[in-house]
């Protein structure tokens, strides 16, 4: 039956229309394509999901090679919620594409640009559903390089100098990823994940595990962009294609992090990584000074798409401040955060969208009083600025309630404060976007219209799906707590 190649189905199929993509010279046949692929690989992380939730974790065997020997694939809560973010803000954000990339990408890449595109995904899926710690560098390079292309095809002379720089350090990155868990092989004689944890224990102690750790993490940092480790992200995503910055934001740093859980907790378990190596109190003081730097560093910024940049990496550090407190609470909200951070941030790039599609910039200054001539887009980014500052019925509020419920567990109310604290810096720098929009003059609208239904139709999904999972948080709360129980539950 076909149900039960589905988690390798997830992979193969845009794996696989990537190559067809290229050949199709039709931008409309382009787009048709990536997102009919998109919405196929968003209905089965659906089916995963209801399938992980009915009878527990899937697993997979390539070839019917039984692991460790064979390359499995292993589908669980933590996974599965992962797989629909990615699959789910693809899909949606490819219906904002079409118009989006014939305005900003040159009808001859266009179908480079969605080869990228499913490249990418395949990328980003494979290294969720794999069980295998060396595939995960595979998908992992597979996402990188179709994310340098993608950043590459815009005209503006800067995305090549921010695809050469986040190439540069991604570089890096990916080959301290590969030297760790290099090590651990050395140490083990396996690759698979689950297999790795259950040898690890006997030379758990050894200064080349300790080693393989430290390069683990920091390589990663570098992907997820972890303050300090962030320093390609607000030009990549302040000069990418708009399309590709409103995909970036949602899935690739969201992966980065799932693959700390996986590694911190599946792998290493909480007393290694907690306990013996002391990552919470490294982890905790840098996600906090992240939190309050990259907050303020985005006020300060002149264009509205560098601001939102700024402020991903400001919410990253949300996420790491969660896995710091060591518990379960901690670990849900930081799961939450994943999910939410997806819809709040795919929302208000996508709005920057339609203004960049609009006025061809998103600098604050030609933004004065545009909220006169595109009501709708200025009021999708405000509905989606409240969700980001944490506004209750919005899923940024849940993220940071849970946050600070796992703060109030250990007694730190200087913690829980800070939460709050750094919120209204959001605050801060939402509103000088809607400063700018609503209450500067601009002399006249003749040239500037509403953006089209085809961007914002998309823009206002997300927005609604930002509010209808605050208000219903049922779902998303239950998922993440069961990833975290398990995640705990993971040590060897």
């Amino acid at each position: 039956m076909i149900s039960e190649h589905l988690p390798v189905l997830q992979v193969v199929v845009p794996l696989l229309a990537g190559p067809v993509c290229l050949l199709l010279r039709r931008p409309s046949a382009n787009w048709a394509l990536a997102a009919s692929v998109s919405w196929i690989t968003l209905a089965i992380a659906v089916a995963l999901l209801v399938e992980v939730r009915r009878a527990g974790p899937i697993i997979y065997q390539l070839g019917g090679w039984a692991a460790p020997w064979g390359i499995e694939y292993r589908i669980d809560h933590v996974n599965a919620f992962v797989l629909l973010i990615v699959s789910g803000v693809s899909a949606v954000v490819l219906l904002f594409a079409r118009a989006s990339v014939q305005r900003e990408i040159n009808n001859r890449r266009i179908n480079i640009f969605y080869t990228g595109w499913l490249l990418c995904l395949t990328g980003l899926l494979g290294m969720t559903a794999t069980g295998d710690a060396f595939n995960v560098f595979v998908f992992l390079e597979i996402s990188s390089l179709a994310t340098y292309l993608l950043i590459s095809l815009h005209p503006d002379r800067r995305a090549l100098s921010a695809a050469f720089h986040y190439l540069v350090l991604g570089t890096i990155g990916a080959t301290f990823i590969l030297i760790g868990i290099a090590l651990l092989y050395m140490m083990t004689g396996t690759l698979n994940i689950v297999d790795l944890a259950a040898h690890l224990p006997p030379v758990a102690q050894t200064r080349t595990v300790a080693v393989a750790f430290s390069f683990l993490v920091i390589g990663i940092g570098i992907k997820a962009a972890a303050f300090p480790l962030h320093m390609w992200l607000p030009n990549a995503y302040a000069y990418a294609p708009s399309a590709v910055t409103a995909l970036l934001a949602g899935t690739a740093t969201k992966v980065a992090v799932y693959l700390l859980l996986r590694f911190l907790f599946s792998l290493f378990g909480p007393g290694l990584s907690f306990e013996q190596y002391l990552l919470d109190k490294i982890l905790l003081p840098l996600a906090a000074v992240g939190i309050i730097s990259m907050s303020v560093a985005a006020i300060y910024q002149t264009t509205a798409k560098k601001l939102l940049a700024y402020s991903s990496v400001a919410q990253i550090g949300y996420m790491l401040l969660g896995i710091s407190l060591a518990s379960v609470t901690g670990l849900t909200a930081t799961v939450l955060h994943l999910f939410n951070h997806a819809l709040i941030k795919s929302a208000l790039f996508m709005a920057m969208g339609c203004v960049v599609y609009r006025i061809g910039t998103t600098q604050l200054a030609s933004m004065a009083g545009l909220a006169r001539c595109m009501p709708w887009t200025m009021a999708a980014f405000v509905a989606g600025g409240l969700s980001l500052i944490g506004v209750p019925l919005t899923v940024g509020f849940i993220s940071k309630w849970y946050l600070i419920l796992a703060a109030l567990e250990r007694g730190w109310m200087w913690l829980a404060a800070l939460v709050v604290i750094t919120s209204l810096l959001a605050v801060a720098y939402v509103w000088r976007v809607v400063e700018v929009a609503y209450f500067r003059h601009r002399e006249s609208c003749a040239e500037v219209a509403e953006a089209p239904l085809s961007l914002l139709v998309p823009t206002w999904l997300m927005i609604a799906a930002n509010y209808y999972f605050g208000v219903d948080a049922s779902l998303t709360t239950g998922v993440a707590g069961r990833a975290a129980e398990l995640l705990f539950g993971a040590a060897p």
